[in-house]
Order: structure tokens, then C-alpha cells, then sequence
């Protein structure tokens, strides 16, 4: 049995074939380049024998940049799980990838991996959850919270008069507890929108409920500069050139 009928690594045998240095064959692999008797693989280590291998036309070995992935989360999602690498290994799939995502690239089993959760979820809370493999990105939202603010709608059942309405807004809803102050206003009869800078887990229950209001559900909007958009519940987009925190 000679080397080219054993198993063998597909980058090793990429790169003896075309042939290029073993760091080229792995980016083209990663990259989704490389076809295995017809199939898409983008496992640098997957096992051949003496399949078929072909690269895809307009094929280039380039550094795959870390990627920001914006998810719409599901009330579903407990606060423990979201805290996990295993919220994003179960939910961020190339079948939950937002079919009209604006940044019009196709996703990479690269793009999946190591990914950090970013202000998870409370538990019933929904709505924008971030994970990214960007440490400027993970920096930012880790520790400049106190100076993002995040955009939330809630819906509740109850009635606010004046002074309530404005306890909200100056943060003094809480008695002994001084929150930070924001934007809050009624979008409809059973809907308030909060936009509060320095967000505490657990604050606009605290909140409404210190007012007499019961939450019924609650959704985060916007972080900072970057919004959800469009996407449905259960999909996520990558976040675009040019989107900010």
C-alpha cells in the first residue's frame, strides 16, 4: 500500500496536490473551498482515503476574520444555558443562519467555533443575544455596559399615572435602590419601551413591578448602535462592517 492509498488528512493531501504550503490547504478548507467527491468539507482534519477532491472556482486561501453573530433568542432559553458555550453550539447552525441576512456571506463551520455569549439573557427575557469570537467585541460589551444603552420592549398589564411614569425614567422606581436614569414611554395600551444605559439583570421586572405593573414579556431590541433588525426568533445574522456597539 503505497502513501496515496492510506488515510490520510485532507489538508495533507490538498497540499501535496495542488500543490501549496499545509496553512494554504487549511484555509481553503476552512474557507469552504474545497469539495470532497462533490461535497462541500470544511474540516481540515477530515479522513480521505482516495475520494475525489476539487476546489470551488474563485477559490483563495485567505485568513477567515473573527466573526459577531446577532441571535434572536427565544423566551425558551434558560439564564444558566445562555451563560454557556453550549447555547451557541446548540443554536447557532448554518440552518438557523437568517436567510436574508444583509451581510450576504455564507456561513462558516469556522465562524461557529469559540464563540463567547455577551449579556446573556435573563430567564423569559428574549430578544438580541450576542456571540462573538472578536475580543474587541467581547471587550466592549464586558466592560463598557455601564456607557451602552440597550433598547428593550415590555409588555405589561397595569396602568402608570404621571409620577410613576417619571419614577421610571429618573431611576428612583426601586425604593432604596438608585438605578440610572433612561427613556421610558408607552408605545401602546399593554407596551413600554426602556432605553437604559449600566442594565443590571433582573431591572425592568424590578422595576415595573415596583410600580405595580406585571411583566408579561420582555425583549431587547438594540445594544448599543446594533439592532436586531428583521431577524425571526430562533435565526441570527453576522453583524455588518460598519455596525458599532
Amino acid at each position: 500500500m503505497n502513501d496515496r492509498d492510506a488515510v490520510e488528512r485532507l489538508s495533507k493531501r490538498l497540499a501535496r496536490e495542488l500543490p501549496c504550503s499545509r496553512r494554504e490547504a487549511e484555509l481553503y478548507i476552512s474557507g469552504g473551498w474545497v469539495k470532497v467527491d462533490g461535497v462541500i468539507v470544511e474540516e481540515p482534519q477530515f479522513k480521505i482515503l482516495d475520494q475525489r477532491i476539487e476546489l470551488v472556482p474563485g477559490a483563495t486561501p485567505r485568513e477567515i476574520p473573527s466573526a459577531t453573530l446577532l441571535f434572536n433568542a427565544p423566551a425558551d432559553i434558560g439564564a444558566g444555558e445562555a451563560r454557556g458555550e453550549d447555547l451557541a453550539r446548540r443554536v447557532i447552525r448554518k440552518a438557523t443562519h437568517w436567510s436574508q441576512d444583509p451581510a450576504g456571506k455564507a456561513p462558516l463551520k469556522a465562524h461557529f467555533r469559540g464563540l463567547a455569549t455577551l449579556l446573556p439573557l435573563s430567564i423569559g427575557e428574549e430578544g438580541l443575544l450576542v456571540f462573538t469570537q472578536d475580543r474587541g467585541v467581547a471587550r466592549r460589551l464586558d466592560e463598557g455596559r455601564a456607557r451602552l444603552e440597550e433598547e428593550w420592549q415590555v409588555e405589561v398589564i397595569g396602568s402608570l399615572d404621571e409620577r410613576q411614569l417619571a419614577s421610571l425614567c429618573d431611576g428612583s422606581a426601586v425604593p432604596g435602590r438608585r438605578l440610572a436614569p433612561g427613556s421610558v414611554s408607552w408605545q401602546s395600551e399593554t407596551r413600554l419601551r426602556f432605553a437604559l444605559k449600566g442594565m443590571v439583570p433582573g431591572q425592568l421586572e424590578l422595576m415595573c413591578r415596583a410600580v405595580g405593573l406585571t411583566v408579561v414579556a420582555t425583549r431587547r431590541l438594540r445594544i448599543g448602535g446594533v439592532s436586531l433588525g428583521r431577524v425571526p426568533v430562533g435565526e441570527w445574522r453576522y453583524l455588518r462592517p460598519g455596525e458599532r456597539f
